[in-house]
């Protein structure tokens, strides 16, 4: 990812900073966007020491031909995905921040659970928690490829986050299920209708806030998206959903 841009929301927690350390370990230019401005500015921070700490140790032998990364740069907005000219501005920053213009990687990564994970109940829903999960984990990823559509550079890959539950019935998720199904489709209408490569991934249960802590460590499925914004074929991906199992056979 030498050289590249990648603007990744929800960049502070979970998921999103995970893979936010791995594009900029890659060597990737990261801007991150997240709701909470101190956190924005502590994630840089500590982005910004990991980034100066593999730089030092970086001073092995390498063979004439042998490609090697030199670890990236990290910045960031703060940023509510639910606000479009918060999102605008992300992206216009990030778009800015390279080596060259334009972004190559959108990771839409910011979302929002509310309630218990398996316990919430579509019937029991309130009006206000189904609000809020259409307005940051659907909406929120339509204004994320909308508002960086035009600083995309050819060749870039915009990737979301889904899981199961967006495309099966499964009891308790309640509107949060409803929200990853909206973005899964706003996914699918960016695909068809622009000549860049939008896709989902599902990495499975991931231990984030959203999950009670339960599943796999984000820095254990980061690397999929590294393989997913580089290597992944882009017949599969761009308008589809690719899991664990293409990735692991991919890389294996």
């Amino acid at each position: 990812m030498n050289g590249t841009t990648a603007v990744i929301t929800g960049g502070t927690r979970g998921i999103g900073r995970a893979v936010a350390e791995r594009f900029a370990e890659n060597g990737a230019t990261v801007v991150i966007g997240a709701r909470d401005g101190g956190e924005v500015t502590e994630t840089v921070g500590a982005l910004e020491t990991r980034l100066e700490s593999a730089t030092e140790g970086d001073g092995g032998n390498v063979s004439e031909n042998e490609s090697v990364s030199v670890p990236g740069t990290a910045a960031g907005v703060r940023t509510d995905v639910r606000d479009e000219y918060d999102v605008e501005r992300l992206v216009e920053t990030a778009s800015r921040a390279g080596t060259s213009s334009g972004i190559d990687t959108v990771v839409a990564a910011a979302g929002v659970y509310h309630g218990d994970p398996g316990r919430t109940p579509i019937d029991q829903e309130s009006y206000t928690r189904f609000d809020d999960h259409a307005g940051i984990n659907g909406r929120g990823v339509f204004a994320t490829i909308r508002e960086a559509i035009p600083h995309l550079n050819d060749g870039a890959r915009v990737l979301v986050p889904t899981g199961v539950v967006a495309s099966e019935a499964k009891s308790g998720y309640g509107s949060y299920a409803v929200s990853k199904a909206v973005a899964e489709a706003v996914v699918r209408g960016f695909a068809a209708d622009t000549e860049y490569t939008v896709g989902c991934l599902d990495p499975g249960q991931v231990a984030t806030e959203l999950t009670d802590g339960a599943g796999r460590d984000p820095d254990d499925v980061a690397p999929m998206f590294v393989w997913a914004a580089t290597d992944a074929p882009e017949a599969e991906l761009d308008g589809g959903v690719l899991g664990l199992r293409e990735w692991k056979n991919a890389t294996r």
